[in-house]
């Protein structure tokens, strides 16, 4: 009996699939690159609130406060900066608060002053649905068929 146990054992062992260790995946693609911080400074403020300074070998550098929030939020306030694929330097300075965060950059889109030229497709439609909410006023309103006493 200790044999047929240890058979089927071995056979389901034997059986079960073998997995190989993942590739290392990486979200920047194939590289491997190590980056080396130059300057890493974090100071814990016995209220609670901290200062963060890093700047690593390739450009990155960010410098951020915070400090309690009303129920037990953070506030953060701080800029962060590197320079992109295409060469172009990227600063972005922020406020994350009770009113979410709010990035300020030169290259963030910026939506159009109002007010401004509105589309004429965008006024057919506006036309369009106050004639059908004028319509759906006009129309008595009736018990729905769909809808009945349970029976």
């Amino acid at each position: 009996m200790k044999f047929i146990i240890f058979a089927v054992v071995l056979a389901v062992a034997t059986a079960a699939p073998q997995y190989e260790a993942p590739q290392s995946l990486s979200r920047y693609g194939d590289s491997s690159e190590e980056v080396a911080i130059l300057r890493h400074d974090f100071v814990q403020g016995d209220d609670g609130g901290y200062k963060l300074d890093v700047e690593t070998a390739n450009g990155i550098v960010v410098a951020q406060s915070g400090s309690p929030g009303e129920e037990g939020a953070v506030v953060k306030s701080g800029q962060y900066s590197y320079t992109a694929p295409d060469g172009t330097p990227v600063v972005v300075k922020f406020v994350a608060d009770e009113n979410g965060y709010q990035p300020q950059s030169d290259l963030l889109p910026v939506a159009p002053e109002f007010p401004h030229e509105i589309p004429d497709f965008v006024r057919e439609q506006i036309a369009f649905a106050a004639a059908e909410d004028a319509a759906r006023e006009r129309r008595p309103s009736a018990p729905s068929a769909s809808y009945g006493a349970p029976q």
